[in-house]
């Protein structure tokens, strides 16, 4: 959660009931916790008014898309990872050109020692 371990949380717990103190800590959870659900519901809210106001072109619409690192992975990366895993062309040889396919199972190619 939020990249805390168990160290970090139980540091948190005794700096909360140091500054709380252990009568109202209960009071402060339930109000953070009541905090953190009205947020969620405004941002859920908020994010269907968009989906239903833009239109049906951006149904699929997610705000998360606007994120920079988001959008460029999605409309670059993506384009080139497609590219680069794309099937090689068909029209190409299956064999190079340095391959004899006359050579039998086992056979070694002629050697050339001019060429080497």
């Amino acid at each position: 959660m939020f990249g805390l371990g168990w160290p970090e949380m139980l540091a948190l717990v005794v700096i909360a009931l140091l500054v709380f103190g252990p009568e109202k800590l209960p009071q402060a959870a339930a109000q953070a916790g009541r905090t953190l659900r009205q947020l969620r519901q405004m941002a859920n809210n908020a994010k269907a008014d968009l989906q239903t106001n833009l239109g049906p072109e951006f149904s699929n619409f997610d705000p998360t898309d606007l994120n920079p690192k988001n959008f460029v992975r999605k409309h670059l990366l993506d384009d080139l990872e497609k590219d680069w895993n794309a099937p090689a062309a068909i029209d190409r040889d299956p064999l190079p050109p340095t391959v004899d396919p006359e050579l039998g199972f086992g056979e070694i190619p002629p050697y050339d020692n001019e060429a080497t």
